[in-house]
């Protein structure tokens, strides 16, 4: 839960502490200041700024979350739960700047990855068929309308009331 900035500066801290317990021989504390800096590389690496890109995108400061989010190196190396999530918020965000083309994209990886609940999972699927259907790709709005009514049993009826409409608005098309 630290930006990259934060991260590198709490990382300093523990190299000076290091270096003190080193220089007074108190190895058990070198040690400790050791393993500390390593889990904050395994955070940067597996956790990345996710966690502030959700604060910010929930309380709508859009750009703040897509710079929290660029922020991450390599997408590619998350965790597969923050990787998912990192999708997901990403879509949203292109989503918001009216750019469809990117936030299909991210919504569909985001899709391929376990979210938080099965609703977020619809909401990125439902996502990705609305765009489908706004560039007349129809055969595959369809596509990714039926993998979210598998999840009719566990979704809220304000989901499950949106995939209705997208199934009827496909009906008339």
């Amino acid at each position: 839960m630290f930006t990259n900035r934060a991260r590198i500066l709490v990382i300093g801290a523990f190299v000076i502490m290091q270096a003190v317990a080193i220089n007074y021989k108190v190895y058990e504390i070198a040690g400790v200041t050791a393993m500390f800096i390593l889990l904050l590389i395994w955070g940067y690496f597996k956790e990345g700024t996710i966690v502030l890109a959700a604060k910010a995108f929930h309380n709508k400061d859009y750009s703040k979350a897509e710079g929290l989010l660029q922020q991450v190196a390599n997408p590619d190396w998350l965790s597969k739960k923050r990787r998912g999530f990192y999708e997901f918020i990403y879509g949203g965000v292109c989503l918001q700047k009216l750019d469809y083309d990117e936030a299909e994209k991210h919504y569909e990886i985001a899709a391929q990855y376990p979210l938080r609940t099965a609703n977020d999972h619809v909401a990125a699927l439902v996502h990705v068929a609305n765009i489908s259907i706004r560039h007349n790709d129809f055969a595959k709005a369809k596509a990714y309308l039926a993998l979210a009514d598998k999840y009719e049993e566990k979704i809220t009826s304000k989901m499950k009331d949106v995939v209705q409409r997208l199934h009827k608005e496909l009906d008339k098309k």
